[in-house]
């Protein structure tokens, strides 16, 4: 008793939790002795009640005795079948009061509704992060502990929480038990049928605060965002190299291993990423799976497809921040910066020229092999960089799709548009380093350059003669032909 009321103490003295009434204190009390009598006897873990031991230890044994009468899985608990016996009913008893939204769980209910609330009552003690689900938290532990406890009896792989060697399994199997109802698509798990569901409803649940893009996964959202902020968090152990997304990092490591997992049935070509893979076997079909709503033109990837309405939108999402360009691709704003920086990271090994771009010492190459791999199917021509024959083919074609905003000029190539929106804005990005003098164009500067060094790279192969611009070099032959 409260010396102060006479009213019985509200506070357990051992763990200091409150209560409105002695008698619920009472209980709490045994209920705390008891959990040092209820023990595992193989792992050693404590229990309040006797009936929750009963329902861990079929953890160890493997038990499974509540059985579904319909499609005869089984569970370790009877609270879980009457939870799953409900996805053949369709019945979802628990209904959020703010958007209407029904769950056929109670624990879903209740993490839904923090949703709504913000509430994250689960906070890791060793990095501060907070969760809004108990299972979360737990799986998030063992981040931090390396701990993965769920083994696949069949291929040894082992996961942190059972739910992933559950679904891990259905790879073994080839279980889907998740059927779309309106194209009877199937899947492993329910969570892809729900994103999938959105397909066929165009509903876009997920929300940019930034520039108000929507998506219909979160983890969608959770990766456009890092376009704003710039975070690159999955980070390359062999060479530093970072990525927004852990699924490029998977794809990246396999440069340093070799590993191409992904084989075409077809012709036996194989690849570093499935997506990859689907691309390639359009190339047997001739399929083109994704349309522009716009002009009707088609692309073998949605990546393609989403770049491609750019040049309708307008938007330009990468920013440079030294300079404030905006470009349509990150690689794009990748490859700019290295305009500021002077960086040139791939290297001939047999000249020794460097390059600020892969593809361009890739066609550099071609230099010393004489290599033209690239054929045009109406006239034969053909040419080192697979770019310059897409160009070419527009000469046949005479297909111009890119065209300037401000007079209207259209051209054949997009560097082209760019290039001579310089002519309407005045801009000369690129700067000798020697005399200070800028230009619109980085050939330009690259000739230009050549004042100053004193360099004569192209050759005539009939008198030796050197030039330091190729046109220089067409003109001179002709005194030799005539």
């Amino acid at each position: 008793m409260s010396k102060d009321t006479g009213k019985p103490s509200s506070e357990f003295n051992i763990c200091e939790k409150p209560f409105s009434k002695n008698g619920n204190l009472i209980e709490h009390k045994r209920i705390d002795a008891r959990k040092k009598q209820i023990c595992c006897n193989i792992c050693g873990k404590s229990f309040s009640v006797r009936s929750s031991l009963k329902s861990h230890r079929r953890l160890h044994t493997g038990e499974k005795p509540y059985r579904c009468d319909i499609c005869g899985k089984s569970f370790t608990q009877s609270g879980h079948l009457t939870k799953h016996n409900r996805i053949h009913t369709g019945e979802k008893p628990y209904h959020c009061d703010i958007c209407g939204k029904s769950f056929s769980g109670n624990s879903a209910f209740t993490n839904h509704r923090r949703i709504h609330t913000g509430e994250k009552p689960y906070h890791c003690d060793i990095c501060g992060k907070s969760f809004s689900r108990c299972d979360a938290f737990t799986y998030h532990k063992r981040v931090h502990a390396g701990e993965k406890p769920y083994c696949c009896n069949i291929c040894g792989k082992s996961f942190p929480q059972n739910n992933d060697l559950t679904k891990h399994k259905r790879t073994h199997t080839g279980e889907r038990p998740y059927h779309c109802d309106v194209c009877g698509k199937s899947f492993i798990e329910n969570g892809c049928l729900t994103v999938h569901k959105r397909s066929h409803t165009g509903e876009r649940p997920f929300h940019c605060d930034i520039c108000g893009k929507s998506y219909a996964k979160n983890y969608s959202l959770k990766s456009h965002k890092r376009i704003h902020t710039g975070e690159k968090p999955y980070q390359c152990d062999v060479c530093s190299k970072s990525f927004s997304r852990n699924e490029y990092l998977t794809i990246h490591k396999r440069s340093h291993t070799g590993e191409k997992p992904y084989q075409c049935n077809i012709c036996g070509k194989t690849f570093t990423a499935g997506s990859n893979l689907r691309t390639h076997k359009c190339i047997h079909t001739g399929e083109k799976l994704y349309h522009c709503d716009k002009c009707g033109k088609s692309f073998y990837r949605k990546y393609t497809l989403n770049k491609h309405e750019r040049v309708h939108t307008g938007e330009r999402p990468y920013i440079c921040d030294i300079c404030g360009k905006s470009f349509l691709q990150n690689m794009h704003l990748t490859r700019h910066k290295r305009i500021h920086t002077g960086e040139k990271p791939y290297r001939c090994d047999i000249c020794g020229k460097s390059f600020s771009v892969n593809c361009s010492l890739k066609s550099h190459k071609h230099i010393h092999t004489g290599e033209k791999p690239y054929q045009c199917d109406i006239c034969s021509k053909s040419f080192s960089v697979s770019s310059s024959l897409v160009k070419h083919k527009r000469t046949h074609s005479g297909e111009k799709p890119y065209k300037c905003d401000i007079c209207s000029r259209s051209f054949s190539q997009l560097l082209d548009v760019a290039l001579h929106k310089r002519i309407h804005t005045g801009e000369k990005p690129y700067h000798c380093n020697t005399c200070g003098r800028s230009f619109s164009r980085s050939s330009a500067l690259s000739t230009h350059k050549r004042t100053h060094t004193g360099e004569k790279p192209h050759k005539c192969d009939i008198c030796d003669k050197s030039f330091s611009q190729h046109r220089d070099l067409r003109v001179h032959k002709l005194i030799h032909t005539g």
